[in-house]
């Protein structure tokens, strides 16, 4: 194969990913002229049209699609390879690619931030926040960071942050204007609560309870819908209604008396965060990382 079919294929690839010409020319280091002179080589060379433009997007068309589904798993094991040839050097280097969701960003990752990148300079890490399962080979990330009981079996995965539990809190004032008893779950429908939506499947997150070794689902009402959860306690602190949160965002709260915590038998306990990844994605630079956000304490430290 000549040089410039591996390029226009490269070319392609990008284009597909970034669905938009104007992106994927920046991020080749092309004009986007000579990009789309490129993929009208490439689709000249084929026989069909590879991709479908619109005024604001491009996307694959069948053939598109099956060629970039034999592309990707070769040019990542190019990357892949790349990276570790330029690992070799006494300084891991590249970009590490990570989706979490906010929780684990905001409270695992982002503490840790500054002391990795002063210790690998030469390291890029880029994070996507989405409480949404993505799929991190098709999305092209190196690793995710989801609760252990939201792995895939096919994963690899490190421990990186303890068991976490529930908190259902409310403010003392809004406790007091709304004095209908919470005694169950069940009673949390008679209240103002903040709904959560998801952010991939579009529907209202249903909270999670346990006791006796059952677990439960209500679906509550209010009158915030967020899908964010800083915000969301933001407004529990408000006064605005009751939150469904993790203890550890809220103990302080609780402990200085501006929060209440409701239910507190009913808050069921799940797996800690774990990043994960699947094994032909473990570039030095990703095993730098592990490293540095392995979790310490008591448990099993990887599992897979």
């Amino acid at each position: 194969m000549k040089r410039d079919e591996l390029n226009d294929l490269a070319a392609f690839a990008t284009v597909a990913e970034e669905g938009n010409f104007t992106r994927a020319a920046a991020k080749l280091g092309m004009s986007q002229s000579a990009l789309s002179h490129a993929i009208k080589a490439l689709e000249q060379r084929i026989g069909l049209p590879l991709l479908t433009r619109t005024t604001r997007s491009v996307s694959t068309t069948e053939a598109g699609e099956r060629l970039l589904q034999t592309l990707r798993p070769a040019l990542d094991s190019i990357a892949t390879e790349l990276a570790n040839i330029s690992d070799l050097g006494d300084t891991p280097s590249g970009t590490v690619r990570i989706t979490a969701d906010q929780v684990a960003a905001r409270w695992l990752i982002q503490p840790m931030l500054a002391r990795f990148m002063a210790m690998y300079p030469n390291i890029t890490v880029e994070i996507n926040t989405d409480d949404g399962l993505t799929d991190i080979v098709a999305d092209r990330f190196d690793a995710g960071v989801r609760l252990g009981e939201l792995i895939a079996q096919d994963m690899i995965s490190v421990r990186i942050g303890p068991d976490v539990r529930t908190a259902i809190v409310a403010t003392p004032e809004y406790l007091a204007k709304n004095l209908a008893p919470i005694v169950t779950p069940q009673d949390l429908k008679s209240h103002r609560c903040m709904n959560y939506r998801l952010q991939t499947a579009g529907g209202m997150y249903a909270w999670e309870f346990s006791r006796g070794g059952r677990m439960i689902e209500v679906r509550v009402d209010g009158p915030l819908i967020i899908n964010n959860w800083a915000l969301a306690l933001a407004s529990v602190l408000d006064g605005a209604g009751i939150g469904y949160c993790f203890e550890h965002e809220v103990e302080q709260h609780i402990a200085d008396g501006r929060l209440v915590r409701l239910l507190e038998n009913w808050s069921p306990t799940f797996h800690g965060y774990h990043l994960y990844f699947p094994d032909r994605r473990r570039t030095p630079a990703l095993s730098a990382f592990i490293d540095a956000i392995r979790w310490k304490g008591n448990g099993n430290g990887v599992h897979s």
